[in-house]
């Protein structure tokens, strides 16, 4: 208030000021802080709970962030509270992605659970482990690990990189060559018996 502070138990000191008792209090509730805990930002006193108020909440659990905050996504957490949706692992310091509803994933969950599936196997095409790219093999609008692309009646592994090992499809079936012709052979023979 600028005015003097006289007799004994008129005044406090706080933040290196002289204070009357009633002239001690916080910026914003005004509740008396002689002899209770208080919190000073830009030499302006504040209480415990209006400061609290003054401070970010941590978009998870809603409660105030009183050390380190980790901005991700724009918005403010707790270390511990930045998670993957899915195995609930903290991501601190670790690879994360988000999802088109802006969820946080880690890397393997976002690929388990985004990632296209093998038309075989039915489990998720991802990256080998160690590598950040996806090989799979795309033939009649499916998607196949190289290791399951392989002909559906022997079993051969396919591959575009040597001759007799390319897929030759037959009525949405992937075959090898060899199994192509006798498929053709078989339909030419059964086409020929019934006319």
């Amino acid at each position: 208030c600028g005015g003097k502070v006289v007799g004994e138990g008129s005044g406090c000191t706080a933040m290196d000021q002289v204070f009357h008792i009633r002239c001690f209090d916080c910026i914003v509730c005004h509740l008396q802080l002689q002899g209770k805990p208080f919190y000073a930002v830009d030499c302006k006193p504040y209480c415990e709970d209006c400061y609290m108020n003054t401070l970010e909440k941590c978009c998870v659990c809603t409660k105030p962030i009183l050390d380190r905050i980790l901005r991700a996504t724009g918005k403010p957490y707790h270390p511990g509270c930045f998670t993957c949706v899915v195995c609930n692992t903290a991501l601190d310091g670790i690879p994360f992605t988000v999802d088109a509803a802006n969820q946080i994933h880690c890397i393997e969950d976002f690929h388990k659970k985004f990632a296209p599936r093998c038309s075989v196997c039915q489990e998720p095409i991802m990256p080998e482990q160690g590598m950040d790219e996806t090989v799979r093999v795309v033939a009649l609008d499916r998607s196949f690990h190289v290791n399951c692309y392989k002909c559906e009646d022997c079993e051969l592994l396919l591959t575009s990189e040597s001759e007799g090992r390319g897929c030759y499809p037959l009525d949405g079936h992937v075959l090898c060559k060899s199994c192509n012709a006798a498929r053709v052979q078989a339909l030419s023979s059964t086409l020929a018996t019934n006319i």
